[in-house]
């Protein structure tokens, strides 16, 4: 009776056993040989004072082990977000271990876990080659960083970095959380008692992820010790901003391209300046005018999640991994799309049901460190910070904007997506798919207004910011308008010539009608100019008086143990930033956080309460005769007040604003 080894396979010879030992043993012998390049090359990076050079070849090597994407854009891409989501995770480790974010401790772990990766998955690192395609994105997102970094490269002295911070208020809270961060060597709030006297406390359980990538990457760039703080890490920060939103405009670009799968290069061009002119004539170049860098990549990571379900990469295991990572950056970046980002994943999940068996293993690890590890800074901001208040504000935003572009991209993109999916049906799912992500979103953004309304507000400002998630995927599904423009055929000129004609007309008309160009305003804003306008042709020269006095008073008064520096400017607006200003720069947040937040803009009572709440010896810096005469009348009408404030009269050069 035949055995069973002789009925599945024939019976190996001894020399057919030793090579295949050998071939297993091969990989771990390499893995062995390579463990110490892993810790020797940051090493020698750090005594060569070459830091820098870590982070890319850790995104190389990271692309070089995946799988996912035809191009060497795609590769890279994926990379770049699969690490800003891994770096936001390993924040919990960096605060706990001894080592902070110290590059050599961070590069070695990443490098000896890549490395790991490499012989439990078997993959030998290899990147594909670059592809035509990828121009298009390229050029595209060159093009708009070119012209929203103007205010930056023509802010070359304080007073101009200080005004562009001045008008997105929000920019000098978030370089507060990355100068602490950055020393304090983690999140805060895993230790939130060992930040109480540096952080503004409202910043304690805000979102994180995005504050610790830059003073990650800060650490990498200088000498360590000598990370930039004060007026020396403003430059950095307001590049890190461009950045971010280049990253955003990257992949907005990147998943309007592979949305509709192959298309003609006419149609690949009108798809890039359709998507280009939409990015400048809605509202999301007020993500930088007003600061909000922690919401450019959330909206980054929701939109290449989105993708990713519509078009998947072809290995389930890095598809899985892919979307896990994602929704945990999302977490730690901007959780507000947390729960639309979940619906969308339990959709692809469900898509893939039939298949997980075959992962079940994968699946089932990556789907429990991604249910222990994303929500927890949305549960920490709900139930500690109470960061839900916006919920019932009274007074919000003005929606005109938002409604403008959920009505009139949704009519231009919806029917386009329907007569996609109904054409193709099973044989290209990817626009159902788009269809309902975009129906996920909009739930999302109607669902925000109406719990705002039943808590006894209005919708308004976390309304607003689902508007914008919807927006963006509007934009993305501007490439099922693009797939029905006409192809030009060879050897056909009139087809050709037609071809072109409509390319250029829809270029054209989406350029003008957006306010790209100035000649016309914006459809869908409603003030001209544009939000883009605004931030790249702001006035920096001369500066804002707010920037004059926070530079004036920072170098003037530098801090003093035990006493708490105010100041009183023309107005209580302009006193507010210049006091939020100075306390940022001197490191002073949670001293002066009394005497800036939650009070009034009226005179003389926010001067009452400013003295009044803040604890301790304060050194008033007064810049007007008035508001000296307000503070004497105030101590008269409390001689207690006197033993404790000094008052300094500044006096500010006129010829500024």
């Amino acid at each position: 009776m035949p055995t069973e080894q002789s009925e599945l396979a024939p019976p190996h010879t001894p020399t057919e056993t030793a090579s295949s030992t050998r071939a297993r043993r091969r990989p771990l012998i390499t893995a062995l040989a390579a463990l110490p390049v892993a810790w020797l090359l940051p090493l020698a990076a750090t005594a060569v004072d070459a830091r820098w050079a870590l982070p890319p070849l850790i995104l190389v090597a990271t692309a070089s082990l995946l799988r996912g994407g035809r191009t060497l854009l795609d590769r890279l891409l994926l990379a770049t977000l699969l690490l800003i989501c891994l770096t936001a995770a390993a924040g919990l480790l960096f605060a706990r271990w001894p080592w902070g974010m110290a590059p050599v401790p961070v590069a070695g772990t990443a490098l000896t876990a890549l490395i790991l990766a490499a012989v439990l998955t078997g993959r030998r690192p290899t990147l594909p080659r670059p592809a035509w395609p990828d121009l298009f994105p390229l050029l595209g997102v060159a093009a708009l960083v070119g012209y929203l970094a103007q205010p930056v490269l023509r802010a070359d002295d304080h007073l101009g970095q200080f005004t562009i911070l001045a008008r997105g208020e929000d920019y000098l809270r978030h370089l507060t959380l990355v100068d602490v961060i950055g020393r304090h060597g983690g999140y805060v709030f895993v230790d939130p008692d060992a930040v109480r006297e540096h952080l503004l406390s409202l910043l304690v359980y805000y979102p994180q992820g995005w504050h610790l990538l830059v003073a990650l990457l800060n650490g990498h760039l200088t000498p360590p010790g000598t990370a930039p703080a004060g007026v020396d890490a403003v430059q950095p920060f307001l590049w890190w901003n461009i950045a971010g939103f280049g990253l955003f405009a990257l992949t907005l670009l990147w998943a309007a391209h592979r949305l509709p799968g192959p298309l003609h290069p006419l149609s690949r061009g009108v798809l890039t300046v359709v998507v280009g002119a939409l990015l400048l004539g809605t509202q999301m170049p007020r993500m930088l005018l007003s600061g909000y860098p922690t919401e450019t990549l959330g909206l980054t990571l929701t939109v290449a999640l989105a993708v990713l379900v519509a078009r998947p990469v072809t290995s389930l295991r890095e598809h899985l991994l892919l979307l896990g990572a994602l929704l945990v950056g999302i977490g730690y970046t901007y959780y507000l799309f947390l729960p639309a980002a979940a619906v969308i994943v339990f959709g692809a999940l469900l898509a893939h049901r039939r298949e997980l068996p075959r992962v079940r293993g994968t699946a089932l690890t990556v789907g429990v460190a991604t249910a222990l590890l994303s929500p927890l800074p949305s549960l920490l901001g709900v139930f500690r910070a109470n960061q839900t208040e916006s919920l019932t504000a009274t007074v919000g935003p003005d929606l005109t904007e938002t409604w403008l572009a959920l009505g009139g991209l949704g009519a231009l993109v919806v029917p386009a997506l329907l007569v996609h999916a109904v054409r193709l049906g099973r044989r290209d799912p990817a626009w159902r798919r788009w269809l309902s992500i975009l129906l996920v979103s909009v739930a999302l953004t109607l669902g925000i207004g109406q719990a705002s309304v039943s808590l006894g507000g209005e919708p308004g400002y976390y309304f607003n910011k689902a508007g914008h998630l919807t927006t963006v995927l509007l934009i993305v599904g501007v490439a099922a308008v693009a797939r029905l423009l006409p192809v030009p055929y060879p050897r056909r000129p009139a087809r050709v010539a037609a071809a072109a004609l409509v390319a250029v007309a829809v270029a054209t008309a989406t350029v003008l009608l957006v306010g790209v160009t100035g000649w016309h305003r914006s459809l869908l804003v409603v003030d001209t100019p544009t939000w883009a306008q605004r931030w790249a042709h702001q006035q920096i020269d001369p500066p804002t008086r707010p920037a004059v006095v926070c530079d004036t008073v920072n170098r003037r008064y530098p801090p003093v143990d035990g006493t708490t520096t105010l100041i009183l400017d023309r107005s209580p607006y302009g006193s507010y930033l210049a006091n939020i200003c100075v306390s940022t720069m001197q490191g002073t947040t949670a001293q002066t956080e009394s005497g800036i937040y939650d009070m009034v803009f009226v005179e003389p009572d926010r001067t009452a309460q400013m003295l009044d709440r803040t604890p301790g010896r304060i050194r008033l810096i007064v810049t007007t005769d008035g508001a000296r005469v307000r503070v004497n009348r105030l101590m008269r009408a409390d001689p207690e007040l006197r033993d404790r404030i000094t008052v300094e009269l500044l006096i500010l050069d006129e010829t500024r604003p």
